[in-house]
């Protein structure tokens, strides 16, 4: 317990006295005096254990336990675990998450018609849809996050080695990398690197062998490396081959037989037109089975049958022993004639005018202006193709049009060109920088999903996180009334639309309130998070306006009423009056120890030298979190029915002529 400085000051009696009442004679280098603690924690012990005691005194000051998270406080050792209720670097960064994908034009449930409209009438309002802002903000999130480079590898620029290996270094300054992605690339890159001169040695060719190309024959070629394999392994197991001496004599005529192969090739290999396909050992080829059973050993020769046997039926070489396989044997390749199936039949009409046509051909140069469609039409949406890639990774589990091999001698090549005004785009680019100057549209959809085990926040680009820092005493008060009470219920029941949204009606009204106060639930954009904005009566706005005259009549109470009613308001009402005024700021700032966090906010900090560095730096705030809500009760608002009665969508249909309904049609096609 004690540290060495004090082990050796400890005497021979005091190290194993542990009794409050002991009543040994002080002697020197034997025993000393039992003295109590001098912070009165109620202690007795000898005075040469005082520097001991002090480690586990409950009533010494020591730092918070969230010292290094940027907690000031000083408290005795004995409060710690209380202070912890109230600390404020005691926080909780929620991890709430929710889908929203994109909107499919082919779909005709995808209400493109409401957002639309609802784009055009929320333009320059404060006040729009919860749905609404929800979905801007959570598809600016989106833009920010989604790359070009990795949809569009082939419209990037081209940059110089300089400006890569500037970013490089950048990405050492911080020190380290994200989930190992760097050293992942850089066995890629030195794999390919070895490939490439691989393929350079050998041919004597400038030739580059891509990565593509590479992994496409280790997958055709690696059931046979592993055949080999296991041969070998036959060959060397001295159960399988019990006789080393013939081994090594086989292996000795393997050898001078391949040394003799090697010599006749090096003397025909300006030989362009030699004829070998009686000379290989490929299964397809004349007399394999004749030239191996002379060169291989009888183990070697039966280990290659075993391996080829289903290629040899194929192609003749062998017999089939059972029936399926003489149904596998090919016999005489040849190609396939392509045919045209029409599902459908051309009237006999149409035949006679075909046939009594005279058919004149022409040479005739056509150019895309041939095709009849204008200039912008030649160019594609960034934004919606951008979408539907990642869409199309994320259901179907790969890019659009990508290349996909079938087996070892077929592959799927699938292209896909795409033309964008805004292209080439640099490395980093991404959605947001493209789209800052176009247009505003919302390409989401309005209703958000739940994430499940398949879409997460780790492999799908649609899943958006809330991310908010709240005290560890107000998280829960968050989720309950934000995440379960406002944003899971939101579409259809804590705001209700119009039931004729999907032919375009704007119309939407909020059905709750909280029970104890009327307050009207908003969205802010600009914080990402929901607010309880007060309701005042007409008669209360009319005399705030003519007592106050447009003055700041708050301003000019003293200090300290002013703190007095700053300890009324909620977290997210402080953070936005700390913005008011540097007075108001002031007042803000005495609750912070109170009612504020701190957290901490990494700042990198560059060197002349070129060096960079990573630092922690506290910041004090107050959480998004407003008041507290127990319960919620129906707003003093009319009906959804009341709105159809004026809404612009809603059309009768007046029948003047009787119809029959669907019992008397029944009844009369019965009776005849």
């Amino acid at each position: 317990m004690g540290t060495t400085a004090s082990k050796v000051r400890q005497h021979v009696h005091c190290d194993s006295c542990y009794s409050r009442r002991c009543r040994a004679r002080v002697e020197v280098s034997v025993c000393c005096a039992v003295v109590p603690c001098r912070l009165h924690c109620g202690a007795l012990f000898h005075l040469c254990k005082e520097e001991d005691h002090l480690l586990l005194c409950p009533n010494v000051r020591v730092p918070c336990l969230n010292a290094g998270y940027g907690c000031p406080v000083h408290l005795p050792r004995s409060s710690q675990a209380a202070h912890l209720q109230v600390c404020p670097a005691s926080v909780v960064c929620c991890s709430m998450e929710w889908l929203r994908w994109p909107t499919d034009d082919t779909n005709p449930h995808s209400n493109i018609t409401l957002q639309e409209n609802v784009l055009k009438e929320n333009e320059g309002r404060d006040e729009v849809a919860l749905d609404f802002a929800m979905a801007m903000v959570d598809q600016s999130d989106l833009y920010s996050r989604l790359k070009m480079k990795p949809l569009f590898p082939e419209l990037m620029e081209e940059e110089e080695v300089e400006e890569i290996k500037e970013e490089k270094k950048e990405e050492t300054a911080v020190g380290g990398f994200v989930n190992g992605a760097t050293n992942i690339d850089a066995k890629n890159s030195l794999r390919q690197n070895t490939v490439e001169e691989t393929v350079q040695n050998s041919a004597g060719q400038r030739r580059v062998l891509s990565t593509e190309t590479y992994n496409l024959s280790e997958m055709m070629f690696s059931m046979e490396r592993g055949g080999c394999a296991v041969a070998q392994a036959n060959l060397d197991d001295p159960k399988q081959n019990p006789n080393p001496g013939e081994k090594g004599k086989a292996q000795s005529e393997r050898d001078s037989k391949e040394a003799e192969r090697q010599d006749t090739e090096r003397e025909d290999e300006n030989c362009h037109e030699a004829d070998t396909s009686k000379t290989g050992q490929a299964p397809w080829q004349e007399g394999v089975l004749e030239r191996l059973g002379q060169e291989l050993s009888p183990q070697e020769y039966n280990m290659y049958i075993v391996h080829h046997g289903r290629m040899l039926i194929a192609f003749g070489q062998i017999e089939a022993c059972t029936p399926r396989d003489k149904d596998f044997v090919y016999g005489s390749l040849e190609p396939i004639p392509v045919q045209t199936v029409r599902s459908f039949k051309v009237q006999d009409s149409c035949l006679v005018l075909i046939t009594a046509a005279t058919v004149v051909r022409r040479v005739h140069l056509v150019d895309t202006s041939d095709l009849g469609v204008k200039e912008d039409d030649w160019f594609s949406d960034e934004a919606a193709a951008t979408l539907l890639g990642y869409a199309e990774e994320e259901v179907m589990g790969h890019k659009i049009s990508q290349s996909k091999a079938a087996d070892g001698l077929y592959v799927d090549v699938g292209t896909q060109t795409h033309s964008f005004r805004s292209a080439p785009f640099k490395r980093k680019t991404t959605l947001a920088e493209v789209m800052v100057d176009r247009p505003l549209k919302l390409r989401l959809q309005l209703q958000a999903e739940s994430v499940n085990s398949r879409h997460s926040r780790a492999s799908c680009v649609f899943s958006f996180l809330c991310g908010h820092t709240f005290h560890r005493r107000e998280f829960a008060t968050h989720v309950r009334n934000v995440h379960s009470d406002i944003q899971t219920c939101l579409s259809g029941w804590f705001e209700q639309r119009c039931p004729l949204a999907y032919l375009g009606c704007t119309y939407s009204q909020r059905r709750f309130q909280p029970s104890t106060h009327k307050a009207t639930v908003s969205y802010s954009q600009q914080l990402r998070s929901f607010s309880l904005r007060p309701t005042l009566e007409a008669a209360q706005r009319e005399g705030g306006g003519e007592a106050g005259g447009g003055e700041d009549s708050l301003s000019s109470l003293p200090y300290e009423v002013l703190c007095h009613v700053a300890t009324f308001l909620d977290s997210l009402s402080l953070s936005q009056l700390a913005l008011v005024s540097r007075l108001m700021r002031q007042v803000c700032s005495s609750l912070l120890q109170e009612r504020g966090m701190v957290t901490l906010r990494w700042e990198r900090k560059t060197y002349s030298h070129g060096g960079a560095k990573w630092r922690a730096k506290p910041v004090w705030e107050f959480s998004r979190l407003f008041s507290s809500v127990d319960s919620w009760r129906m707003a003093d608002i009319s009906p959804i029915s009341a709105h159809l009665k004026v809404c612009p969508y809603y059309e009768a249909s007046v029948h003047s002529e009787p119809r029959l309904t669907m019992t008397q049609s029944i009844h009369i096609k019965y009776s005849f």
